[in-house]
């Protein structure tokens, strides 16, 4: 554990060092603020005291948020041949992995973190349903581990972070909106399929409030494919060297 927590400390204070952290957060707030109160369908436009649409914002602003910052987290590693000497020291490839998951992951939740003051304005000018605006904060933690673990493992496949961030966003699109797409065109067990592949389909179900054993169970599963592939991933290439 003491290894998971010096390469995730060593990993946060590389974000905050190249000021990418600052630019996340601070971008990240201004996107999702502007949208959420000021223009389109904004809060004062539905006349609802909910964060809809701010988790709907949310949903597509970390997606494309948190490949900038996967990209770099094992192929900075494997462009500098640093990877074999890290490995010589007494920490594991899940120690290594994990590390750098839980640097992106506290980062992604600094981020959200001041936009909290969005739900405490909410209960101070109205009624709102609680458990709804903290299942869909849950439910955003949740989809960014998964899009955390795709692109620790693109990350894990190649020396470039551009190939490793396309990566990302092409694999991710698919579950993101393409498997929505073709299951709401789709009838049947073809539909049932891709809609359970579909990341929308059980964001939207928490981020309503809902909370289904199922929906956690195919977020747990995808966090758990992508780090897995990705440990797997850097034992043959360590073999291979």
């Amino acid at each position: 554990m003491n290894q998971i927590i010096q390469i995730a400390k060593r990993e946060l204070a590389g974000f905050f060092d190249s000021l990418m952290g600052y630019v996340l957060i601070i971008m990240f707030l201004g996107f999702s603020g502007f949208f959420t109160w000021i223009y389109g369908d904004d809060i004062f436009f539905i006349g609802e005291a909910n964060l809809s649409i701010f988790f709907k914002v949310a949903y597509w602003s970390l997606f494309f948020f948190i490949p900038s910052l996967t990209m770099r987290s094992l192929t900075g590693e494997l462009r500098g041949g640093t990877l074999e000497l890290l490995l010589t020291k007494p920490i594991s490839y899940w120690q290594l992995i994990l590390g750098k998951f839980t640097s992106t992951f506290v980062l992604i939740s600094m981020a959200l973190a001041p936009s909290i003051i969005y739900y405490l304005s909410l209960w101070s000018i109205g009624s709102v349903d609680h458990p709804a605006i903290i299942l869909g904060y849950l439910g955003l933690l949740m989809m960014s581990m998964c899009y955390i673990a795709l692109g620790i493992f693109c990350s894990s496949i190649t020396e470039s972070p551009i190939i490793a961030l396309l990566s990302t966003l092409f694999i991710g699109i698919f579950f993101h909106q393409i498997f929505e797409t073709v299951a709401s065109s789709s009838v049947g067990l073809a539909g049932s399929i891709f809609s359970s592949l579909s990341m929308y389909t059980h964001f939207e179900s928490i981020s309503r409030g809902i909370f289904d054993l199922q929906d956690f169970i195919y977020f747990f599963s995808m966090i758990i494919f992508g780090l897995y592939a990705s440990r797997e991933i850097l034992v043959s290439r360590n073999l291979k060297a």
